[in-house]
């Protein structure tokens, strides 16, 4: 598929690399020759110096035989006009990053007069992903499918809990509903176990489960149940003010502590509900008057990820809150991991599994399609894709058992119309399911995929 990409900063740069790697032709557009020459020195994509929203630069980016146009600049009202510039000129799809929240508010409105197929606002979409974290205290990373039916639990294990030093096949007569252990991280390894996997203490492993019985299990396994009741933000982004709305609405008393004045009598105007705290996040004897250490739930939300991990790791120590770090810098990964930070949420990762999940989704339309993808590992080895079933083929009808499945894939769960199966060899994958498949295969964009 060809795709140009009009925006050479994070967000742009994060969505390339998805892209390239799965074998697309990229072009990438920006008036910054030297983040252009960055991007195509880094990966085998094409690029092109100029204003994307102007038709001539469109037109040596070769925008007449494109498929998708994707605008992420940090402007919302340059990525709108280059979106209906590409149209003009014939291309089919296009995503424009949309942040100001006084658009968001107005999108659903215009989306179809715009001609836009998708809008995607990355800081909103990190802040539902932190709202529903702070439902979970013992989740460090929660995904969800079919409209919310089913969600994908990330946990670390506790030490001698009922889950430690058994094998998988152990733990059905432990888990009283539809429960599906689907990946083990350990060390640099992730893992899709077999019933001969042997999990052990302080593994991270993510489980499939309806949210009642994710409730149960996590109830179980000894973590706090219920969502926080006081929350503490640290830095007033756009993303606090979202994350703060979402809580706010579900009753949560939230704090926000933000050094830069100006930004904190925004707040205070748009947030009534809300404590407005003007000083600096770095000021542990700030914090300590605010009572931070009291909270159920903290967020660090700051624009330097430096800070965000340093006091996540303080609060770590003097505080017993479900913590949730923000770091943009994707690189950080491998560094951060061994520091048992709670959960670690990447805004342009977020967007960019988005990007991904709707392009396979273009890919095919006819047989089954992506509905919802994932990267669900902390190495960014395996995926979780939710199929719809659409028309009958050499996977449906035929017991699970007698398919030749490729290695390294598992058949997670299949929704059929509202009821939720954890299957097993004598399952069938039938018309208008919609089927959760966990992989190491990179690429898949039709359920036929599963198959070697």
């Amino acid at each position: 598929m060809r795709i140009i990409i009009v925006g050479c900063g994070k967000v742009g740069s994060t969505i390339a690399a998805e892209l390239n790697s799965e074998g697309h032709r990229i072009t990438v557009v920006d008036n910054n020759d030297e983040a252009v020459a960055n991007l195509t020195n880094s990966y085998d994509i094409m690029g092109v110096t100029g204003n994307g929203a102007s038709y001539d630069t469109l037109d040596e980016a070769e925008v007449d035989s494109t498929d998708l146009v994707i605008a992420v600049t940090g402007s919302d009202e340059l990525n709108l006009y280059t979106c209906l510039l590409a149209r003009s000129a014939g291309v089919q799809h296009t995503i424009a990053r949309v942040r100001n929240p006084e658009y968001i508010k107005d999108m659903p409105r215009v989306k179809d007069i715009l001609g836009l197929s998708l809008y995607i606002n990355p800081e909103l979409v990190c802040a539902r992903e932190m709202d529903r974290l702070l439902k979970f205290p013992g989740a460090i990373e929660i995904d969800t499918f079919a409209k919310g039916v089913v969600e994908l639990i990330k946990i670390i294990v506790p030490e001698n809990s009922f889950l430690s030093n058994v094998k998988v096949s152990s733990t059905s007569g432990a888990f009283k509903g539809a429960v599906r252990i689907c990946t083990v991280e350990r060390g640099n390894e992730t893992f899709i176990p077999n019933g001969d996997f042997v999990i052990l203490p302080n593994d991270k492993l993510s489980f499939l489960a309806s949210p009642s019985d994710a409730t149960r299990t996590l109830k179980k396994l000894g973590f706090l149940s219920g969502r926080s009741r006081s929350v503490v933000i640290l830095g007033g982004s756009k993303t606090a003010f979202y994350l703060a709305t979402f809580l706010i609405n579900s009753g949560v008393d939230v704090k926000i502590i933000e050094k830069d004045k100006t930004r904190c009598e925004e707040l205070a105007e748009r947030l009534h509900d809300a404590t407005i705290i003007n000083g600096n996040c770095m000021d542990l004897d700030l914090l300590k008057a605010e009572g931070v250490q009291f909270a159920d739930g903290i967020v660090a939300l700051m624009n330097n990820d430096e800070e965000n991990i340093l006091i996540s790791l303080y609060l770590r120590k003097n505080s017993s809150a479900k913590i949730i770090t923000k770091i943009n810098n994707s690189s950080f990964g491998s560094i951060v991991d061994g520091l048992q930070l709670d959960s670690i949420i990447n805004p342009k990762s977020l967007a960019g599994e988005l990007i991904a999940e709707y392009v396979r989704s273009m890919q095919n339309t006819v047989g089954s399609n992506v509905e919802t993808l994932y990267n669900i590992s902390g190495h960014n080895d395996v995926e979780a894709l939710e199929f719809r079933v659409r028309e009958e083929s050499k996977i449906t009808g035929i017991p699970l058992k007698d398919l030749r499945l490729k290695e390294n894939l598992q058949i997670a769960c299949i929704n059929r119309n509202g009821k939720i199966i954890r299957p097993s060899g004598g399952d069938t994958i039938e018309l208008h399911d919609t089927v959760i498949v966990v992989t190491k295969h990179r690429g898949l964009s039709d359920i036929k995929d599963i198959l070697k």
